[in-house]
């Protein structure tokens, strides 16, 4: 499966690895990142983790050449302190996490994320969560589906989509759900109309939002003085939280912004890697 890290340079740079330095990507994914990273160091060490044991597996087999640079852990952004404390690390040099979708889940229609490829309507992360997507659909009220796929999804048609669920209930696919969707919510432009409510019950299954921002608390705990952070996001709602908590740790002293406004991938990077057209990059330094 062919893989695009995005806006790897960029991420490179604002990390300024030590080859002696200890990292964490907390998103490894397939290992595009990480290795890249990891072959950047040469007595230092890289955590390498994700929640999804099946992409840490495939990031294991993508970094095979990095050796005992790379320490892979499965774990949620809240329990990074648990595998730094496990690891016996104090500090990192830098950390980073890129909060796209894996491609590996966006493409397997049995993790039941795709919008393409039909399955089961699951959208864990991680298999030993308990909560699937098919769980909200079918057991939440009308009221709840509403907010959650206006709130997360910000889709304006959240009503509309919403009392058509609970109609159609049960519902036990991705296509079954694309499908009675597109019929009460017409396709308007590119996407397909059911993208963003399939984003809202990713998001919630997963706790995303949450798991952010025990990320973002975290960081001047897990990185030390000097050391660096890189949050790459893919929707206006992760990217607002991350602006927010980097301008307030630099107005409070605790770190510098390392560029004054969001970095976003180049032409020549979207033209060649079209998924990472959205993404946004946002640095700092911690003091």
């Amino acid at each position: 499966m062919q893989h695009y890290p995005a806006m790897l340079g960029e991420s490179l740079d604002f990390l300024n690895i030590r080859p002696e330095g200890i990292y964490c990507d907390a998103t490894a994914g397939l290992g595009g990142h990480s290795g890249a990273i990891a072959r950047r160091l040469t007595s230092g060490l890289l955590l390498a983790c994700d929640r999804d044991g099946e992409s840490l597996e495939m990031a294991r087999a993508n970094t095979r050449d990095c050796g005992p640079r790379i320490h892979f852990h499965q774990a949620l952004f809240s329990e990074l302190g648990e595998v730094l404390e496990a690891e016996g690390i104090a500090k990192l040099d830098g950390l980073m996490a890129d909060l796209g979708v894996s491609r590996h889940q966006l493409t397997v229609g049995e993790r039941g994320f795709s919008l393409l490829a039909d399955g089961p309507l699951d959208m864990r992360m991680s298999r030993g969560q308990r909560r699937t997507a098919a769980d909200i659909v079918n057991l939440e009220s009308e009221q709840e589906l509403a907010r959650l796929i206006y709130t997360l999804g910000e889709e304006r048609r959240s009503r509309k989509i919403a009392r058509a669920i609970v109609r159609g209930r049960p519902i036990t696919t991705t296509g079954q759900l694309a499908k009675l969707i597109e019929g009460v919510a017409p396709r308007a432009g590119k996407l397909h109309p059911a993208t963003q409510t399939f984003m809202a019950l990713r998001m919630a299954v997963n706790d995303e939002l949450g798991e952010l921002d025990a990320l973002l608390e975290s960081i001047p705990r897990l990185v030390g003085a000097g050391g660096r952070a890189v949050v790459i996001t893919f929707t206006s709602l992760e990217d607002r939280k991350v602006k927010r908590s980097f301008q307030a740790m630099a107005k409070e002293g605790r770190a510098r912004l390392l560029a004054r406004h969001v970095v976003r991938p180049t032409a020549e990077e979207v033209r060649e890697n079209p998924a990472s057209r959205s993404a946004k990059l946002r640095a700092i330094e911690l003091l």
